[in-house]
């Protein structure tokens, strides 16, 4: 099961090949003590972000860079939006999880400014975080932490949504060695 899991990592992520070699490796190097055999093999995973306001929760994920898959309801309430070919979100008005901005204006800088906000953290793998940086700026998206190397071989970038969700904007580099 493990080695099938890594496979499955390796075949994800493996466009281009050190993509995100850095971070698989770390997830590699934990996989025995996190999934004893037989472990649940899942098939896909979407997280859900509640939304004070799905229509411009569409728009602000648009001028990021996603597009809007779909909606639901009269007016909707619950909806989807998409990047790539298998990155998906579902947003929800109003409910299925918490949100909730900080006063923190800066992610990663502060000790303890992770914690303020009450949004869902999640990472964001791209392929040249200077340059979404550079697109989330021009956007007059909310960055809360500059393209930084981090001593887990992650060059990130922090996004804020207006409802405190952060983004890790990131991709996985070699060390020197």
């Amino acid at each position: 099961m493990v080695t099938a899991f890594i496979g499955t990592l390796a075949r994800r992520f493996a466009s281009p090949p050190t993509h995100h070699r850095a971070a698989i490796a770390s997830i590699v190097s934990v996989m025995p003590a996190c999934y004893p055999a037989p472990a649940m093999e899942a098939k896909g995973l979407t997280p859900i972000l509640n939304v004070s306001d799905i229509a411009g929760t569409f728009a602000w994920f648009e001028k990021w860079g996603w597009k809007k898959l779909w909606d639901w309801g009269t007016p909707p309430t619950f909806g989807a939006v998409g990047s790539g070919k298998d990155a998906c979100i579902f947003l929800c008005q109003g409910a299925q999880g918490g949100r909730g901005r900080g006063a923190n204006a800066t992610t990663f800088q502060r000790d303890g400014d992770e914690k303020a906000d009450k949004g869902v953290w999640m990472s964001v793998w791209v392929e040249d975080v200077d340059e979404m940086h550079r697109h989330c700026v021009a956007a007059a998206l909310e960055v809360t932490f500059p393209p930084t190397n981090m001593p887990w071989n992650v060059r990130e970038m922090h996004l804020r949504h207006p409802d405190g969700h952060v983004f890790r904007v990131s991709r996985g580099f070699e060390s020197e060695k």
